[in-house]
């Protein structure tokens, strides 16, 4: 298989996503890494729990640095994010599962949360997110 066209594919795809579908991306993305984390917690698998963690941070941290601080609702999405960034820290050096179990049905609401106004704004039935 041709690498650089699968990687050409995957820049375009991205490139022609709007905000809201590259915002539900990477919130599916941090599911699936707190998910893959879990998996390699009970496995004891300790270098893909720490890199599927680190990932999460550096997705909740990105998520964090691209609010448009314009919004009052912005003020409440960086608190959020700290909290995430926080706990994922706890969770990592503590290899807590049971925060880590606490804290992926979070992160699916958020990702839920956001589909929802996505769809709704489509629509016509919301404001922008």
């Amino acid at each position: 298989m041709d690498r650089r066209g699968y990687q050409q594919y995957k820049q375009q795809s991205v490139g022609s996503m709007t905000p809201s579908e590259l915002l539900l991306l990477l919130y599916d993305e941090l599911v699936k890494r707190a998910t893959m984390a879990s998996i390699a917690l009970e496995k004891e698998d300790y270098p893909t729990f720490e890199a599927a963690v680190d990932r999460c941070t550096d997705i909740v941290n990105y998520l964090d640095e691209t609010l448009d601080r314009q919004y009052p609702i912005s003020r409440d999405l960086s608190r959020m994010y700290d909290f995430f960034t926080y706990q994922l820290g706890r969770i990592k050096i503590g290899r807590n599962k049971a925060e880590l179990e606490r804290l992926r049905p979070m992160l699916a609401d958020m990702r839920d949360a956001f589909h929802i106004a996505e769809r709704n704004s489509s629509t016509g039935k919301g404001g922008q997110i």
